[in-house]
């Protein structure tokens, strides 16, 4: 099968968007699949990697044209609009992956258009339609099937060898949807009764400094490490070390693919329950109310208060993460594809 991809960011930018463009397209071709990929990042004189398909960055129209006539298949990693005009005319079977919500009304909260938003949810009716969870699936207007986004297993992976001595983590940018000043409220509550666990805090972000002065003003500092941005074998380990990530999110996230980061390495998951994060936690962890400070403190409560059952959310990881690998993810993809490709009458 011939497949392009469109992924609007891709390397060397680094987000989550691009690490699923990246793992899936390696995987399709690892199954001997031909893939193309389309993107609007542009190389900034950087060695350019040794990816096993082609990377045509910000084509022009003609060139654009030419792929899409080339592909059997056109597969959009969300929706682009700068991407999408050759697959309407030559009528060449798209497929579009969800990855957030789309603005579905059509004006913004200032009154102004939102053409582009309204745009994508009328050429969702043309295209086969992909969502990362059950909760976008709901958002869009039409039919779509649910295939949760991948981890990657050979960076997030349990190690026997560490030691599980301490107690929170938060992995993620400190911006205010996020909600760690939920979390370090919770400390405080959990404070008055008694718990006073170890949070770290991993990441960085504009938040930092007001945070660091919250944990003051709170007197938890004693209880919270700001550690910056970790990765490579130094995250994995530092997430082995720990008994439960909390993602205290106050915006409603489209999946959770650091949910399963944690549950790969041995984290028992305690997370707000709107949007897709309960889809990405599944039987391995507890979930409370977006914003509920009560909620949260309870769910961390009853968990730090009895951590033999810990062991119990951990047993249901390794059933829970089979279905999240690139390898299945990427076979689900192709089936898709492939049912597609013979419903379009190609073979």
């Amino acid at each position: 099968m011939k497949i392009l991809i469109s992924s609007h960011a891709f390397y060397p930018s680094i987000g989550g968007l691009e690490s699923v463009s990246l793992m899936l397209a390696d995987e399709f071709c690892q199954q001997g699949h031909e893939v193309k990929l389309v993107t609007q990042t542009p190389m900034e004189n950087l060695d350019n990697p040794n990816f096993p398909f082609q990377v045509i960055r910000q084509p022009n129209p003609a060139r654009l044209w030419q792929l899409v006539r080339w592909c059997d298949l056109f597969w959009h990693n969300n929706i682009s609009l700068q991407t999408a005009y050759p697959s309407i005319a030559i009528r060449k079977p798209w497929v579009i992956t969800h990855q957030t919500w789309i603005p579905d009304e059509i004006f913004d909260r200032n009154r102004h258009l939102n053409w582009q938003g309204h745009s994508k949810m009328l050429l969702t009716r043309l295209a086969k339609n992909i969502s990362i969870s059950q909760s976008i699936a709901n958002h869009i207007p039409t039919r779509s099937v649910v295939i949760g986004n991948p981890f990657d297993r050979d960076r997030f992976f349990l190690m026997p060898e560490i030691a599980r001595h301490q107690e929170l983590v938060f992995l993620g940018r400190l911006v205010f949807e996020k909600g760690v000043d939920l979390l370090l409220e919770a400390l405080r509550s959990l404070q008055q009764i008694g718990l006073t666990p170890r949070l770290t805090i991993i990441g960085t972000g504009p938040e930092q400094n007001k945070l660091q002065k919250l944990s003051i003003d709170l007197k938890i500092n004693h209880q919270v490490s700001f550690v910056g941005v970790k990765t490579g074998k130094e995250l994995t380990e530092l997430l082995n070390a720990h008994q439960i990530m909390v993602i205290p999110s106050r915006w409603q996230e489209p999946f959770g693919v650091v949910a399963l980061e944690g549950i790969a390495c041995g984290c028992v998951v305690v997370s707000s329950d709107r949007g897709g994060l309960k889809d990405a936690v599944g039987d391995c962890g507890v979930t409370f109310p977006n914003g509920d400070l009560a909620g949260l403190t309870a769910r961390l409560a009853e968990l730090l208060s009895d951590l033999d059952r810990l062991a119990t959310y951990r047993d249901k990881a390794e059933s829970h993460l089979v279905g999240y690998t690139k390898q299945a993810v990427a076979k689900a993809y192709l089936q898709i594809f492939q049912d597609y490709l013979q419903e379009c009458g190609h073979e």
